[in-house]
């Protein structure tokens, strides 16, 4: 037997105003596209923005369905909307914020498993780190710059060779 352990590190910034003016653009983007989201059952509204390599930015916001496993997230939304127009371009950085009608959100909000999975996926694909930063609807942002630091374990392709 053999312990191991294993570690991430993430940059943690107090407010938007320590990002860069790309990373603030991002972040507003994000804010603005989760503000429209369809989120008529939970009231739990998240945007997310992804920085193509190209530098296109590319939106999507959580809809919701009555059905709730056929609901999809911001964030696969805004990744499948990105790799569709352009499928073989590469994302550097995704902007998550979310936001509920019912509570504060004060603390940063990090994807979910399947949103993680898909990351996952993209990352794998393009042999290159995606930085990923979240946030609530106010408070600190956090940065994982890959999505290793969120899933050290993650399921990809070399799993089915």
């Amino acid at each position: 037997m053999h312990d191991h352990k294993i570690s991430t590190k993430f940059t943690v910034f107090e407010s938007s105003d320590e990002l860069s003016a790309t990373e603030q653009e991002l972040l507003q983007k994000a804010i603005e596209i989760r503000d429209s989201a369809y989120a008529p059952y939970s009231g739990f509204n998240v945007g997310a923005s992804v920085l193509m390599q190209n530098n296109e930015v590319i939106v999507g916001n959580n809809q919701e369905n009555a059905a709730y496993p056929s609901g999809v997230c911001a964030e696969r939304v805004a990744i499948w909307s990105a790799m569709s127009t352009f499928p073989d371009g590469k994302i550097k950085k995704i902007f998550i914020s979310a936001r509920s009608d019912k509570t504060a959100v004060d603390r940063p909000v990090a994807p979910c498993g399947a949103c993680r999975q898909a990351i996952a996926e993209y990352e794998t694909k393009q042999h290159q780190d995606i930085e990923i930063f979240f946030t609530g609807e106010f408070g600190e942002i956090v940065k994982a710059n890959s999505i290793k630091d969120l899933l050290p374990w993650m399921f990809d392709n070399s799993m089915l060779s």
